[in-house]
């Protein structure tokens, strides 16, 4: 059978290229062999596996900079196994009261609070390429925690309506795959790499919290063991981070955290495509291609999604921009990924094989969601009044705190935007009803 190069079984690179990027011969990078030994970096290199451990030597907090040295380096086919820390290197553990949390927010300013591995130099990679990174195994620690900081520190969704700080710590039974919230309230664990990317072309040091075309802190919850991701390359060895690392998020992260965890293996193989037109992050699931669009304006960030789904679906259906941009409202499933980070995130997750057309979003609860929904001129104000009317409805129905329901709804919330219209952003939100669970009597 036919090597698997890039996106389609096929014996032709041309023609495994055209699923994402059409007319382009894709040909992974061939250099030499690194030595077995890694003289001058940090872990273990043997038999095309990297071991990176997380510690003082391989973890930054809080920044890039495209002028740290690698800890790794790797050819392009290698897999690498790494850890991660959880924020702020490691500081924020079982127990941690909220004054600590807040306190080294505080004492760190213009900073992320993100724990970051790396950097990692792929040998071959070079500015106008591409890694493909798949991530086969996420192994998370057993515990994480999620905060919302004072309200004066203007962070989260809605700081000035949560004055309270809060943190609550979780322990996550990774046999179950599943969390407890509050006492009858179970989430889902579902780890992915909130931070996974590659040094932008800038010189200098700079916030992890920004995401960019460089991928970094996307926040997108769909990245979850089993799928690709492709970041474009803008220096020599590509410099490869991963960091911020989650065990479960809602679409907005709206209190600003997920389960912030900290990874004991997240296990990924590394790929040059080499020459590849890729001017943002596109990720690969089994089943769909997810794009991306990010802004620091939402009503942007929507618009900028929907320029990155038509370019890639006329290149993949081979289909004229108008009849893109009418698929992408048939079958594309849009959602919002974060809003609380400077720069907002949406993606737009498209099937690959043939469904029926994608039906409405909701615009009252069913038999699966509680949902309220809001539509405005400004997409950030639709957003802001469906996620309020989330948190208060919740909060009423289910008799929780009103802080205690903006947590939920940060961890769990599925956030979609409504039907691309001049002058009109539609926000739904939906929380599932299976979150709420009968504990067996004893």
């Amino acid at each position: 059978m036919p090597k698997r190069r890039d996106f389609l079984l096929g014996s032709a690179a041309t023609a495994t290229a055209v699923s994402m990027f059409p007319h382009v011969n894709a040909q992974s990078s061939k250099r030499p062999e690194i030595n077995a030994l890694q003289q001058g970096y940090v872990g273990q290199y043997q038999g095309g596996v990297y071991l990176l451990p997380a510690n003082s030597e391989t973890v930054q907090w809080g920044w890039f900079n495209n002028a740290e040295p690698p800890r790794a380096r790797i050819k392009s086919g290698d897999t690498v196994v790494m850890e991660t820390m959880m924020a702020s290197l490691n500081q924020i553990l079982p127990g941690s009261s909220i004054e600590a949390i807040t306190k080294l927010r505080v004492d760190f300013p213009g900073r992320g609070p993100h724990s970051v591995t790396g950097p990692i130099f792929v040998e071959g990679a070079m500015p106008g390429d591409v890694l493909k990174i798949k991530i086969n195994r996420i192994v998370p620690r057993s515990y994480g925690a999620n905060w919302n900081l004072p309200g004066n520190l203007k962070l989260g969704q809605f700081p000035d309506k949560f004055t309270q700080a809060q943190v609550k710590h979780f322990y996550l039974d990774l046999g179950r795959g599943m969390t407890e919230f509050l006492p009858g309230i179970e989430l889902p664990v579902r780890p992915f790499p909130g931070i996974i990317g590659v040094a932008r072309a800038e010189s200098g040091q700079y916030s992890t919290v920004p995401p960019g075309a460089y991928g970094g802190n996307l926040d997108c919850r769909e990245l979850v063991q089993g799928t690709t991701i492709y970041l474009p390359v803008f220096v020599d060895g590509a410099l490869l981070w991963s960091g911020d690392s989650h065990a479960a998020q809602g679409n907005g992260e709206i209190n600003l955290t997920a389960i912030e965890t900290a990874f004991s293996e997240l296990n990924i193989t590394v790929e040059v495509m080499k020459k590849m037109p890729l001017s943002f992050p596109r990720i690969e699931t089994p089943t769909h291609w997810i794009t991306m669009g990010y802004d620091r304006d939402l009503n942007k960030a929507i618009d900028k999604l929907e320029e990155e789904t038509v370019k890639f679906v006329s290149e993949w259906k081979r289909l004229s921009s108008k009849e893109a941009r009418q698929y992408m409202q048939d079958y594309g499933m849009c959602h919002v990924a974060e809003v609380v980070n400077q720069v907002k995130g949406t993606y737009c997750m498209l099937p690959k094989q043939p469904t029926p057309k994608v039906a409405p979003a909701a615009v009252k609860d069913t038999r699966d969601s509680y949902v309220t929904t809001a539509t405005n001129a400004d997409a950030m104000a639709a957003m802001n009044s469906s996620a309020m009317q989330m948190i208060e409805r919740i909060a009423e129905l289910k008799k929780l705190s009103l802080i205690d329901s903006y947590a939920l709804a940060s961890l769990a919330m599925d956030t979609r935007i409504g039907r691309l219209e001049p002058g009109a952003r539609t926000i739904h939100n939906l929380l599932p009803r299976s979150l709420w669970v009968k504990k067996a009597k004893s």
